[in-house]
């Protein structure tokens, strides 16, 4: 199992990166961070700086959208960073939350995002695509890559995650949802002629490492990540909305804990202090993220990893950072490396 780290891009980027040079020398393989340009700093020109002083890390946006940025200017500045620091950069992209909405825009259609994933993918690589109607190839990419993993909630999405995108991205750590999503993803692969097993599976959720299980330490660590189901929960909200309060199409598991949910302000998003997250019980922090003494984690990421899962990417927004990354590296990612 592949290990990331998922940041914002709060100021100043010099922490960014040494957060980043850190969790390289802990074990990580990869470097995510948030992308909604008026929430945080600008990632591409901070990943510039990560990659310059890391060797093998691979950043990537967790996750970008295909209307903030020009299709071509988007799979321009990867395929650069690729060009300076030889193929290692991943692009995440989803429909877009925190950076259309803030904005006053509308998260992107499936079918526009669908479109841009293929188009990033082959101008990045040096393919020739057409983009309105226009042929467009960038000329001086020279044996570029990038693999573009697609964020995906619904059964919509998932199955255009399993048709067109490299990777998929999950954003909860729950095994009864993962199992149902990844099978999802790999059902629509195979419907679609690809190989099931060639996309790369990423779940994505905070982690808090404590001292002890005692009920003081996990009240403290569901406290700092209970943003997280805040966030969840704006996707969830829209599926609710599209496919109904109880539809078989969306389990029940994902769905009822936002029942009770009032609205969101995206000017605390991804923060542990974000006050509209009051709505979220414990059980769905416990669920959807990893708390408790490292053999907590070891034991729920084994069991994500026989559910298919390839890589686990630590969201790394609480007040113990530079602990959880260190712990990470000497007590968790050597035991699931083996």
């Amino acid at each position: 199992m592949d290990f990331g780290l998922v940041l914002q891009t709060d100021p100043p980027a010099s922490q960014v990166v040494g957060l980043m040079r850190r969790a390289e020398r802990n074990g990580f393989r990869y470097g995510w961070t948030f992308d909604s340009a008026v929430l945080w700093q600008e990632p591409f020109v901070i990943y510039s700086q990560i990659l310059a002083n890391t060797t093998k890390l691979h950043v990537g946006p967790m996750v970008t959208n295909p209307g903030t940025r020009t299709w071509e200017v988007t799979a321009s500045t990867f395929a650069t960073l690729n060009d300076m620091y030889g193929n290692r950069t991943v692009c995440g992209i989803g429909r877009g939350d925190s950076a259309m909405r803030v904005a006053g825009r509308k998260p992107n259609t499936l079918a526009r995002l669908g479109e841009a994933i293929e188009v990033i993918r082959d101008l990045a690589e040096g393919r020739e695509v057409e983009v309105d109607g226009n042929p467009i190839r960038i000329p001086w990419i020279k044996n570029g890559k990038l693999p573009v993993w697609m964020a995906a909630y619904g059964p919509k999405a998932l199955a255009l995650a399993g048709q067109k995108a490299d990777g998929f991205i999950l954003q909860l750590a729950d095994p009864f949802l993962t199992e149902w999503m990844v099978k999802a993803v790999r059902d629509a692969a195979r419907e679609a002629g690809r190989d099931p097993d060639a996309l790369t599976i990423c779940v994505a959720a905070p982690a808090y490492v404590t001292a002890d299980d005692s009920p003081e330490a996990l009240a403290h660590a569901r406290d700092q990540c209970r943003w997280f189901g805040g966030m969840v929960g704006n996707h969830v909200a829209d599926l609710v909305s599209k496919y109904g309060e109880h539809s078989s199409m969306v389990p029940e598991e994902l769905t009822a804990y936002i029942k009770d949910r009032q609205g969101y302000d995206y000017s605390h998003h991804g923060r542990a202090d974000n006050p509209d997250t009051a709505f979220v019980p414990d059980e769905i922090v416990d669920r959807f993220c990893l708390l408790g003494p490292a053999e907590a984690h070891i034991d729920k990421l084994r069991h994500l990893k026989d559910l298919g899962v390839d890589q686990f990417a630590v969201y790394d927004m609480h007040d113990n950072r530079e602990g959880t990354i260190d712990c990470y590296g000497a007590d968790i990612i050597p035991v699931l490396r083996r």
